[in-house]
């Protein structure tokens, strides 16, 4: 199972021109905002970038995709050490605590994550009106490896998309070696 992939079929077929990426041509234009990590001695601000320019709503769909609990995945710049981090927020269910005895609920018929379509979605204001939620999630905070990300380029007369694919390819085994086994977890049998 995978949490996060890269959909290269929808990527190629969705370019502008033939041959193309449609993740390259998103990064050759916004390099501005990848101006700052060009250069840098260290791999992470850099992968950071090109991995904010891979998910939406920066690119819509995503250059990456994610597993239907993922809520958000944010590569971070660590600002003890300069280390590569992550922060995900997965959808949850409900804590044993809150499953073992609904005594608590008071028969006010509490809800917890609304799926549509198989995805984890807000509860509509309508739906809100009529009963209480309780949304659980489980946010991810923790270090990844840099020794496998992709130098930074040192300008933007180097390959910058091509050096963004391979670091936000990085990122996409990182994570997924890291969620794996919670996401086995969450996901019923």
């Amino acid at each position: 199972m995978a949490v996060f992939w890269i959909d290269q079929g929808y990527d190629r077929e969705k370019a502008a021109a033939p041959g193309s990426s449609r993740y390259a041509e998103h990064v050759r234009a916004n390099l501005a905002g990848l101006a700052d990590s060009l250069g840098d001695i260290a791999p992470v601000r850099f992968a950071c970038a090109a991995w904010r320019l891979a998910i939406p709503p920066a690119l819509s769909p995503g250059y990456v995709r994610a597993h239907r609990r993922v809520l958000s995945a944010d590569g971070v710049r660590n600002e003890y050490d300069g280390g590569l981090g992550c922060r995900v927020t997965l959808a949850a269910p409900w804590p044993g605590e809150l499953t073992a005895s609904r005594v608590w609920a008071h028969d006010r018929a509490w809800r917890e994550w609304p799926v549509v379509l198989g995805q984890y979605v807000e509860p509509p204001q309508r739906d809100l009106a009529r009963a209480p939620y309780a949304r659980a999630t489980l946010l991810v905070e923790a270090p990844l490896p840099v020794d496998r990300l992709p130098p930074a380029p040192a300008s933007t007369d180097e390959d910058v998309p091509g050096a963004a694919a391979r670091a936000v390819a990085a990122l996409v085994r990182e994570l997924n070696a890291l969620l794996e086994p919670l996401i086995r977890r969450l996901e019923p049998a």
